[in-house]
């Protein structure tokens, strides 16, 4: 089931068409993370399924709703956590969030959503006394006590630190196991390879990758590296087949390919023949910075078409 599904979205400004014809969807339980540079149209694809803009023309869905058309019971099942808030600085952690859980017919206790978001001890301090970081908690906080079935996190864990990043990634691990859709836009590439399950690329108002993140890497023709030393496990003599291709440099031997276990066990296969210990093999994925970097400065063919396919 499509808990989000988004069908030739078009929004203009004027004669300014700053989404071109955006198709992706997310599936009941999946995280979607959608990346782009700033400007690149991933903000207003968000805030028209958030029901925040109006869009030109398309189809866009949420749990089967219209955003257009979204009332208050379909509201109740959102969460959102936006860039920056209008959160009330008087009021304490803890007032804050028990106030946003009133909004809801049942909502998660909220001692445990402090708890969930490492700010406990701030209970009863005051919103505008906290850190940049500690106020994101709070967003987070606020996203998440309603139980949504369809998360929007826009940049969550700008200006966390990595202890407190790894802790929100694993509340949005733990939400993603409950079921709920979680659509991700971040700029921390880390983090949209360590969360999605899809990565949607868009670049200049058009989406240019759709796909798990080891898939866009295939697609995009980055290849994983496979090195090796060259000695008594694997000689020179025997770079031919799946080891054909190999670039070697002195002793070392570099392979790159899409097809690392037939590689990889090739190699074993002939260390194991000779009972020979197989030094210095090192399988390195290709860097998934590299593979945005890749989309996102050459994202579209002198034809007009995608550089990858919907998959």
């Amino acid at each position: 089931m499509d808990a989000i599904s988004v069908r030739h979205l078009v929004k203009r400004y004027g004669d300014r068409e700053v989404v071109h014809d955006v198709s992706f969807t997310g599936r009941q339980g999946e995280t979607v993370a959608v990346l782009g540079a700033n400007g690149a149209g991933k903000t207003t694809t968000v805030e028209i399924l958030e029901g925040f803009r109006d869009r030109t023309a398309g189809e866009v869905t949420v749990l089967g709703t219209d955003p257009r058309d979204g009332g208050p019971h379909w509201r109740a099942q959102l969460g959102i956590v936006l860039q920056s808030t209008g959160l009330d600085a008087e009021l304490t952690v803890a007032e804050t969030l028990a106030f946003y859980g009133s909004l809801y017919r049942k909502p998660r206790p909220y001692a445990e959503v402090m708890e969930s978001v490492g700010l406990t001890e701030q209970a009863k301090v005051r919103l505008g006394q906290l850190s940049g970081g500690q106020l994101r908690r709070v967003d987070l906080g606020v996203g998440i006590i309603g139980r949504p079935r369809v998360l929007f996190l826009d940049e969550p864990t700008t200006g966390f630190d990595p202890a407190a990043r790894r802790q929100a990634w694993a509340i949005i691990e733990a939400l993603r196991a409950e079921g709920t859709t979680v659509l991700l836009t971040t700029h921390y590439l880390e983090e949209a390879q360590r969360l999605a399950d899809r990565v949607v690329v868009i670049a200049d108002g058009r989406v240019v990758a759709d796909d798990t993140p080891d898939g866009i890497a295939e697609h995009v023709g980055l290849r994983t590296e496979v090195t090796f030393r060259l000695g008594a496990a694997v000689q020179r003599s025997d770079l031919t087949g799946p080891l054909s291709g190999a670039e070697v440099d002195g002793e070392q031997a570099t392979i790159r390919t899409a097809e690392v276990t037939r590689v990889v066990g090739a190699l074993t296969d002939l260390a194991r023949s000779r009972s020979a210990e197989l030094a210095g093999l090192s399988v390195t994925p290709a860097s998934f910075e590299e593979v945005y970097l890749r989309l996102t400065t050459h994202p579209a063919k002198e034809n007009g078409e995608t550089e990858v396919s919907h998959v």
